[in-house]
């Protein structure tokens, strides 16, 4: 079936084989805890989200050159090729990459790259990318400091977003530990980049709860949220979610493995799917959660009982929330519809909006 997928951070696509070639090139195998592709599975075992985000570093510390980002985005279209993905919307940090880790690299450095992967992609396996620059709210509220807020990363990640403009970038994004870095003080730069064309989209109601989605739907005018599953503890937010129909960029696996909840039979999509809520599924750092996106779709049917036409609409939801050009995304549902022709299966009509009670 062709896919699309909104919810893919770029640095946590990188498999196994590719980390250990990054780490060969740059004579940095010390860095890692293994130097097998079974022993950096193994790495990949969390006990928190703290811990997740210091296995996100030590991999982003391996991305020293324009060349390293054109292979980890090629390598994500092969990956894309290889289950029919013929869109991703994939988050990028970029501040991580030019100020948190002493690299010397520049935005130039990493647009050249991205785009070289990306157009290489495009050529060699005909799927499409574009990207979601996230702010990192966690180096925006250093431990230790006597500041609460530091604005530099939010303005700098805007600066870099609008220069990726004509680089496939089409959204801002907010990433990182949600506990101390509420989404309020963002609002400015999330301001900016609407006003400059992108689309809002910041991570909210992962491990923190529903105050964190309202604070992205009300300071950050958030178009579509990341994760957004604790919304199902507040039914005024599912009410409000509904009415405005925000598409959700689910992870199941992830938020296992994030012990966002302890079981896929405790997992709220099912639920928040069946009230009227507009979700999507997505594989959120594949690799390091041990999943796929055919994986995530396999979960729809075997843990949630979805069939093949409720599988679709999901699927349909996807290619109508991307924020791809639309040009292009008539061509991505028309392409879609025509697959579901020749399966025998009708094209899902778009969710509407249920009438306010």
């Amino acid at each position: 079936m062709p896919k699309a997928e909104l919810h893919i951070h770029l640095e946590g696509s990188i498999q196994p084989a590719t980390l250990l070639e990054l780490a060969r090139r740059h004579q940095r195998l010390r860095s890692l805890p293994a130097q097998d592709e079974q022993g950096l599975l193994r790495w990949f075992t969390f006990t928190d989200f703290p811990h997740f985000v210091e296995i996100y570093l030590t991999i982003s510390n391996l991305l020293r050159t324009p060349d390293d980002f054109a292979l980890i985005t090629y390598a994500c279209g092969a990956d894309m090729a290889a289950q029919n993905i013929r869109y991703r919307e994939l988050t990028f940090t970029p501040y991580t990459h030019t100020h948190l880790q002493d690299k010397g690299l520049t935005i130039a450095d990493l647009l050249a790259g991205l785009d070289a992967g990306r157009r290489r992609a495009q050529a060699d396996f005909g799927v499409e990318m574009r990207w979601i620059f996230d702010i990192p709210r966690h180096a925006a509220f250093p431990p230790h400091t006597t500041h609460a807020y530091d604005p530099a990363p939010a303005e700098i990640t805007l600066h870099y977003a609008l220069a990726g403009r004509d680089h496939g970038v089409v959204g801002f994004g907010l990433g990182g530990l949600e506990a101390g870095a509420p989404p309020e003080p963002f609002a400015h730069a999330f301001d900016a980049a609407r006003a400059a064309g992108l689309i809002s989209v910041p991570h909210a109601g992962e491990i923190a709860g529903p105050p964190s989605i309202w604070g992205a739907l009300r300071a950050l005018h958030a178009q579509r949220l990341g994760h957004g599953v604790r919304a199902i503890e507040d039914p005024a937010l599912l009410l409000h979610l509904r009415q405005h129909q925000i598409p959700l960029e689910i992870n199941p696996t992830s938020n296992i493995c994030l012990h966002v909840y302890r079981r896929l039979a405790e997992h709220p999509f099912p639920h928040l799917d069946r009230m009227g809520l507009l979700v999507t599924v997505n594989s959120d750092d594949p690799p390091l959660f041990n999943t796929t996106l055919l994986h995530e779709y396999a979960i729809l049917a075997t843990e949630f009982g979805y069939d093949p036409s409720a599988i679709a609409r999901i699927t349909a939801n996807a290619f109508r929330a991307a924020a791809a050009p639309a040009e292009l995304k008539h061509s991505l549902l028309a392409h879609f519809d025509a697959w579901l022709a020749a399966q025998g299966l009708s094209a899902p009509a778009p969710t509407a909006a249920p009438p306010s009670p």
